[in-house]
């Protein structure tokens, strides 16, 4: 009798064991950052919500796949899901660059309608390549870091600027300062030395890189707020039961919205410990303001050059909200 049990327990499992789909989610973030965080915490609810039925195993830190491999990997279905920032592939079309529009959308409030305003544009885009958008999370807003006080666009004129892409360094030369090419790891030696005097990096980083210690004025400018994706391969989506598809859907759905407010919480509370560190937080100045906007309206025609009707309709969209 006993030996009957234990069979048709065995039976039992191997049934429940082949029922069971299992996912690998990669993400190029650290395990620390809120953003894998938030993944996890999805993960872990995706699992509550289907009993077990779904397992996603998460490998942060570019630990199955380098950052610049992850989009890849899911679109062609070597991994089912996946975490990327959505600007990374800016290169293969405009579209996934829009969030990343210096000086467009400054604030939380004007990136969540420019995000609305792009979403149809940049779903379909994602699903062309065979991928499903389960959610979308920003970071908080690159801001200015300035060794001495920035009063007037004069101020940044003949200044060393850090640049680490396309877009800082057309920002640079837009202010008549000289772009450097240094990447955030060399920053603190740059500032050390005198290679740099002012560059726009996150809260983030600025707590992450110490960056208090030699820089002491911040602006909260916020020039771009851009987003990583959390997508599916459309094929792995497709092959799970209703229930489970409603399931993930749920909590992609609380992922997303724990993540814009969890984003923002965390984005004042950098910048407080910012100033409790010793920097000066000081909103800009009318006339930064309105040069900084000028650069946003001359990079924003230069995006729709590349980006077409589309992203004009997108543009139009975000503004008419």
């Amino acid at each position: 009798m006993k030996k009957m049990m234990f069979c048709l327990s065995a039976i039992a499992f191997a049934s429940l064991a082949s029922a069971q789909t299992k996912w690998d989610l990669p993400t190029g973030y650290s395990a620390n950052s809120f953003q894998t965080q938030n993944v996890q915490q999805f993960a872990n609810e995706v699992d509550q919500l289907t009993g077990g039925k779904l397992k996603i195993t998460l490998h942060p830190g570019g630990s199955l796949y380098k950052a610049n491999e992850i989009k890849r990997a899911v679109q062609t279905g070597q991994v089912p899901a996946a975490e990327f920032i959505l600007s990374g592939s800016a290169n293969e079309n405009p579209l996934f660059g829009l969030d990343s529009i210096p000086f467009l959308a400054t604030s939380y409030t004007a990136a969540k309608r420019l995000y609305e305003a792009g979403k149809p544009a940049q779903d379909r885009l994602l699903a062309s390549q065979g991928m499903k958008v389960l959610f979308t999370v920003p970071w908080p807003g690159q801001s200015l870091y300035s060794i001495k006080p920035v009063n007037t666009p004069a101020d940044l004129a003949g200044t060393k600027m850090r640049a680490y892409n396309p877009a800082t360094t057309r920002i640079a030369q837009l202010l008549k300062a000289q772009p450097v090419t240094i990447q955030l790891a060399e920053l603190p030696q740059a500032l050390a030395t005198g290679g740099v005097q002012n560059f726009l990096t996150s809260s983030a980083s600025g707590v992450e890189s110490k960056l208090h210690e030699q820089v002491k004025h911040f602006y909260p400018v916020s020039a771009w707020l851009p987003r990583n994706a959390t997508v599916v391969n459309q094929k792995a989506f497709d092959a799970l039961d209703k229930p489970t598809q409603e399931a993930v859907l749920k909590a992609a759905a609380a992922a997303e919205q724990r993540g814009w407010i969890t984003s923002e919480r965390l984005d004042g509370e950098f910048i407080k410990e910012l100033g409790a560190k010793g920097m000066t937080i000081a909103a800009p100045s009318d006339s930064i303001r309105k040069e900084l906007a000028a650069i946003g309206e001359t990079m924003t025609a230069d995006w729709l050059k590349t980006a077409g009707p589309e992203g004009q309709a997108v543009i139009d969209a975000y503004r008419s909200r």
